[in-house]
């Protein structure tokens, strides 16, 4: 699943001339997780139809980029400044994310390579 969603960020926005693109990478692996545990949202997902769960998703989503804005400004700026940045992102976060439990996301263990001999783990 991670390389899915690494491999399709590539092929769309591998052409932004990313400063620190292992960052970016990262926090937009942990970016779904963070908008799940929004309660806002969890309670959409719950008590709401999918529509009225999508606004509170990509409200909780705009609050997670701007907590991360320090962070990482570039993510923030492609996200307010490139609307295909931004509908890729929210529709990945959303897709992940929604259930009609409200459960919070749980990402999948990280992949390693299968050529990768070194078996150290990440923190």
């Amino acid at each position: 699943m991670l390389s899915v969603i690494l491999s399709n960020f590539n092929d769309m926005f591998g052409n932004i001339s990313w400063n620190d693109a292992d960052n970016v990478r990262r926090q937009i692996l942990e970016i779904p997780a963070m908008v799940s545990r929004d309660e806002k949202y969890q309670n959409a997902m719950k008590n709401s139809d999918e529509q009225s769960a999508r606004l509170e998703s990509e409200r909780a989503l705009q609050q997670v980029i701007f907590a991360i804005m320090a962070d990482n400004m570039e993510l923030f700026k492609q996200f307010q400044d490139n609307p295909s940045f931004k509908k890729w992102l929210s529709d990945l976060v959303f897709n992940l994310t929604y259930n009609k439990d409200g459960k919070p996301y749980e990402p999948p263990q990280q992949e390693h390579n299968q050529g990768n001999q070194d078996t150290a783990q990440q923190p």
